[in-house]
């Protein structure tokens, strides 16, 4: 198998935010493949790749995964495992899905897997998830982050989905991941949430949502509701060690061009919040 290439901050900034590297989401390409999401983030200058298994088969190969990682020289910087609506047929039960998440983290050389909280009727796997997630990180050597989910909501009525509950805050997980899309659909204070979660705060999805729909949006950040550009200051000038992931939506573009108009335009927002200069060596981005 080829080795993975690290993640690091761009070689050659002297800039201290740079500290912070700007990652894609595999998902934001959907629906093209895992690969077009290394090649559109090479070209647009971010600072690496987030992979989220789904049914695409070089999303679950470690060997085809590094290969990639290589050929576009971008790190991969977490793995988003299956999720069970999705991907029920990936990877078998839920925490083997977690687990097999982990083993291809280390194998493509990240310590990061991003997770979903359970829903209340996976019986014994919601009941000892906290417990389970921090023995396989352990087990692992990765961290786990538990991402905020949003209330299901059925005529406007909040109905219990998740367990322990979709807001992380307070549930004693070490490590979380933050996405605005959701926080916006829960309708949260993601700057009040971002400050509570103090250094479990490993991972950022960076997106944005208008809070008037029970439906996930991800929005391009700043066109929302959520304080995103507030957050994104914050983090730079705080010990934030994780890394911020752009998981936009680009499904609605129609003509050429215009999806990477979108993730190019999310990379500046957060270079410009963070207090990055962009990256002139970009072959073709900003």
């Amino acid at each position: 198998m080829e080795t993975a290439i690290e993640t690091s901050v761009p070689s050659g900034s002297t800039d201290p935010n740079d500290r912070i590297p700007v990652a894609l989401s595999s998902a934001s390409v959907y629906p093209l493949s895992v690969h077009d999401a290394f090649a559109v983030a090479a070209d647009l200058g971010y600072d690496g790749v987030e992979v989220m298994v789904t049914n695409n088969s070089t999303s679950q190969k470690a060997d085809e995964l590094i290969h990639l990682a290589l050929r576009y020289d971008q790190p991969i910087v977490s793995i988003h495992a299956p999720t069970l609506l999705l991907t029920q047929q990936v990877w078998g039960s839920a925490w083997n899905k977690i687990s097999q998440s982990c083993k291809m983290a280390v194998e493509v050389g990240c310590d990061t897997v991003v997770v979903h909280p359970p829903f209340r009727w996976q019986g014994n796997y919601a009941e000892t998830f906290a417990h389970g997630v921090r023995d396989l990180s352990n087990a692992f050597g990765v961290r786990i982050a538990v991402e905020n989910m949003y209330p299901w909501r059925v005529r406007g009525r909040e109905t219990l989905a998740y367990l322990p509950h979709w807001d992380p805050v307070g549930q004693g997980y070490t490590d979380v991941t933050w996405d605005f899309s959701h926080a916006a659909t829960a309708r949260e204070d993601s700057l009040a949430a971002i400050k509570a979660l103090g250094s479990t705060l490993r991972h950022v999805h960076l997106t944005d949502g208008s809070g008037r729909t029970f439906r996930d949006e991800h929005l391009l950040p700043g066109q929302g509701t959520q304080r995103v550009a507030d957050c994104l200051a914050h983090l730079a000038q705080s010990e934030f060690d994780g890394v911020i992931v752009a998981e936009i939506s680009t499904r609605k573009a129609k003509v050429a061009g215009e999806r990477e108009r979108m993730l190019a335009e999310t990379l500046a927002f957060a270079r410009t919040h963070l207090g990055q200069r962009a990256r002139l060596d970009a072959g073709g981005g900003i």
